[in-house]
Formats: structure tokens, C-alpha cells, sequence
């Protein structure tokens, strides 16, 4: 067994980590090296075990160590590991594309989503969607349409382009020099209803509002970009589809695309396959990535109806869609993806999804009910607890206190891996999480809630 303490002393001297203050690390933030996974947990150096109540950043939706889609990147790896994928294509690339597009979201009398272009993350599907729909319109000479719309409290990723559609202070504040001119309308938060208001008329309030800014900047504007029913890094805050339904109409009237981000929510997330299905709507563009290969490889994939492919065609190169990197298309992962997609099939992911996420909604309700929880709110398996002083909307805990961070290193020590945003506590586990782990994770949650929030 490799000792705990060496690998936490060789990472940081060599690691740079994500999303951290490296500072805090290893004192006020615990480094926990992980040498294993299975199913819904993870295996650190030491042998404890920990419940990834979180999927590994949303992406492990069938468990780790899952062997299905193990094997079948073992076998790819056998026969072809990567190729270019300009000028040359194979197999898995050209599957996992038809597989996406079978189960792509479908709304009559419209055309439907017909091609697939691959990226490695979600934030590089939403550079590529939108420059496809910056592009098009420049393709026709409507070089009047540059802006995009996209709603407060959003996120997309942050690479330059995604991070201009994105509107969490705490990742764009000190880029916002470098980042192109977006357009915000408000959120359709169901947290945000005025007391009486329903979660409906909270949704189409804001879709009223964004009416009026199409109305003032329809003419400049090539596409909204939306994130459907979920806004995860917002603070798990979910909305109305209602709100999609408007919005997709507010779109065709405007003559502008609608691109969905369905990275975090789709693969079954919210209760369909795709968010947006609960709406009964499609999108122009729809960007998906974490699930779609069970956590296990890098990929993600834009998704484009045929009239956005055909306004490229041109025999000028300029014209063309150069987006381009080195592992587009790359054959693990598009193994990878293949073996999900089948897991949905084999396993019925989706009614079972209906069965867990009923019990979570169970165990939430006696957390809903302690002092200090001002919102449980639920969205398939998605559970979030927002906590506040006495439980008050209007009363935020002082920032100072950082009780998200509190939460964190509580429920860690014992055996839940919760990664707050901000004050806000959620679930969102792997698919495969039995009703023991799930009574453990909402014991540790009350637990961990009651801890932090005693003398706050």
C-alpha cells in the first residue's frame, strides 16, 4: 500500500489543482488521494472508504470501475487507440454519433438534430456551438448578429468564449477584460418566487423579461444559450419548463438559435435522458459532455440540425468550420460512450433513476426541515439543501464563516465526499447508489448540517 502522506507530499510539489486555493491545501482543505473506485465509492490510500455523493464533478453516473465500459475501452485500446478524424473517420466515431442523434430530443414539425461534432470537455462543445452559430449567420452576411443572450447566474464552462455566457462573479470577475460583450436576462430560479408565486409563473415572468430584451436587441443577437431545468454551478437552482417552452418560441420568432447546455443535466440526470425533453422541446445546438461517457474518458460532442451543417457548405475554406484539436473523436472515448448508451438499454437506467430518486426525495424531507435549510429543492437525482441563518432567505450566513467549507470537511471525515457551492449543499450521486448508502448519505448530511450551523 503506497502511504498516504508521501503522495499528498509529492502532489504538492508537483500539481496544480483545479478550482482550489492551493493555499488551503493540505491544511484547512484536506488532500485525500484516491487509489481505487467501486460503484458509489472511493477508495483512498489509507483504505478508508467514501461515498461520492457527487459523481466525481457529475460525470460518473454509472459507478466507478463500472466493467462493461472498462471492457469495452480495453478492447478498443486492442485494435485502434486514435486516429486524425479530418480525413480519416472509424467505427466507434461514426456509432456513438448515430446513438446520439437516435436519442437526441425531437419536437414535431421540426427538423431534427443530424450531426455530431466532437470536442474533449464541456466547455470546448460550448466554444464550438457557439462559434457554429456566430459563424453561420456570418456565412449569410448577417454580420449584424454577434452577441448572444444567455441568463443570470449561469455557467458553460470556462474557457475565454464559454466564460462570456457565464455569470458566476467568482470565475469571470477577473477575466472580464478579455471576454466578448454578452447580453444577461434574469434567471428563471424557483428560488427567486415571491412568496405565493409558483414555480410556473416565477419561470414565465422571466421569459417575459427576456421577451422585451429580444425585442430591443433580437437584430444583433445569433443564439440563447441555456442551461434546461438546472442550474448546477449557480447553486443547484432549478426552474419551470415552461420557461424552455417560451423560450424556444421566443427563439424561432426572433429567427435566432437555441443552444442547450445539457452537460451536467443530461445522460439522465433530471429524469429523461435530456433535460429539455421534460419541456418538449429541441434545441438548434446542444452540447453534452461528463455523463456521455460514464466518467470514464474525456469527450463531448455538439450536436447540430442539418441546416446549421449545410450553411458551412461552401466551396471556399473559409466558409468551412475549422474548430479543430488533436483527440477529436478520439476511439476510447467514443468506445466509452458506446458502452454507457448501452448500459441505459441493458439496465433500464431510467426507471430505476425514478426509484432512487423517489427515495431521495424521502430522505430529504426531514433535512428540509431543520433550522437553518432555507430551500430542499429536487430535480430527478439532483437534491439540494441551501442553508441560510434560522432558515431565511433574505439572511445569508456571513460569508466569513465559509459553512459550505465547514460541511465539506465534516461530512468528509465522515465518509461522504459533499462538495458545497457556497452554502449549498446537493446530491447527485452515481445511478447505482443502494438504500443503505443512501440512508448513510442523508445521516451524515443532518449530521453535518447540525454541526456546522450550531453556533453560526
Amino acid at each position: 500500500m503506497i502511504a498516504e502522506h508521501d503522495l499528498v507530499e509529492r502532489d504538492l510539489a508537483a500539481v496544480w489543482h483545479p478550482c482550489t486555493q492551493m493555499r488551503e491545501h493540505p491544511g484547512l482543505l484536506p488532500l485525500v488521494p484516491v487509489v481505487r473506485g467501486e460503484g458509489a465509492w472511493l477508495v483512498g490510500a489509507d483504505g478508508r472508504r467514501y461515498l461520492d455523493a457527487v459523481s466525481s464533478w457529475w460525470t460518473n453516473i454509472h459507478g466507478h470501475g463500472e466493467p462493461r465500459i472498462a471492457a469495452a475501452i480495453a478492447e478498443q485500446a486492442r485494435t485502434l487507440e486514435h486516429v486524425l478524424l479530418a480525413g480519416f473517420t472509424h467505427p466507434s466515431a461514426i456509432a456513438l454519433a448515430e446513438q446520439l442523434l437516435a436519442r437526441a430530443p425531437r419536437q414535431a414539425g421540426r427538423d431534427p438534430l443530424a450531426k455530431v461534432f466532437y470536442a474533449d470537455n464541456g466547455s470546448a462543445a460550448v466554444e464550438v456551438a457557439l462559434k457554429m452559430a456566430f459563424h453561420w449567420f456570418r456565412n449569410r452576411g448577417e454580420t449584424e448578429r454577434h452577441k448572444f443572450i444567455a441568463l443570470h447566474n449561469g455557467y458553460h464552462g470556462e474557457t475565454l468564449g464559454a466564460l462570456a455566457v457565464g455569470d458566476i462573479p467568482l470565475y469571470r470577475r477577473i477575466y472580464a477584460p478579455l471576454l466578448a460583450e454578452a447580453i444577461f436576462a434574469p434567471s428563471p430560479d424557483a428560488y427567486d418566487a415571491r412568496p405565493g408565486q409558483t414555480a410556473e409563473a416565477c419561470a414565465l415572468e422571466a421569459a417575459d423579461v427576456l421577451a422585451s430584451l429580444l425585442d430591443v436587441h433580437g437584430q444583433e443577437v445569433c443564439a440563447l444559450i441555456v442551461e434546461p431545468l438546472l442550474q448546477c454551478a449557480g447553486g443547484m437552482r432549478m426552474h419551470h419548463p415552461a420557461y424552455l417552452r417560451r423560450v424556444r418560441e421566443l427563439c424561432d420568432a426572433h429567427g435566432i438559435f437555441l443552444i442547450a447546455d445539457e452537460i451536467a443535466s443530461g445522460f439522465g440526470r433530471t429524469g429523461t435522458l435530456f433535460a429539455c425533453e421534460q419541456a418538449g422541446i429541441q434545441p438548434d445546438l446542444m452540447c453534452v459532455s461528463k455523463g456521455l461517457t460514464g466518467g470514464f474518458m474525456p469527450l463531448a460532442a455538439t450536436l447540430a440540425t442539418q441546416a446549421i451543417y449545410d450553411g458551412f457548405l461552401d466551396d471556399s475554406r473559409e466558409r468551412a468550420f475549422l474548430h479543430s484539436h488533436s483527440y477529436t473523436g478520439n476511439p476510447l472515448g467514443c468506445a466509452a460512450g458506446l458502452a454507457s448508451l448501452a448500459i441505459f438499454d441493458q439496465d433500464d437506467v431510467l426507471e430505476r433513476n425514478r426509484t432512487t430518486s423517489m427515495r431521495m426525495g424521502e430522505l430529504a424531507k426531514d433535512i428540509a426541515a431543520l433550522p437553518h435549510v432555507a430551500d430542499a429543492r429536487q430535480c430527478g437525482m439532483v437534491v439540494a439543501f441551501e442553508l441560510t441563518r434560522d432558515g431565511n432567505k433574505t439572511t445569508p450566513f456571513d460569508p466569513s464563516l465559509r459553512i459550505g467549507l465547514q460541511a465539506y470537511r465534516a461530512a468528509l471525515a465522515r465518509g461522504v465526499v459533499l462538495r458545497p457551492l457556497g452554502d449549498i449543499l446537493y446530491w447527485m450521486p452515481p445511478y447505482c447508489i443502494d438504500d443503505d448508502a443512501l440512508a448513510q448519505l442523508a445521516d451524515v448530511t443532518a449530521t453535518t448540517i447540525r454541526e456546522v450551523t450550531a453556533c453560526a
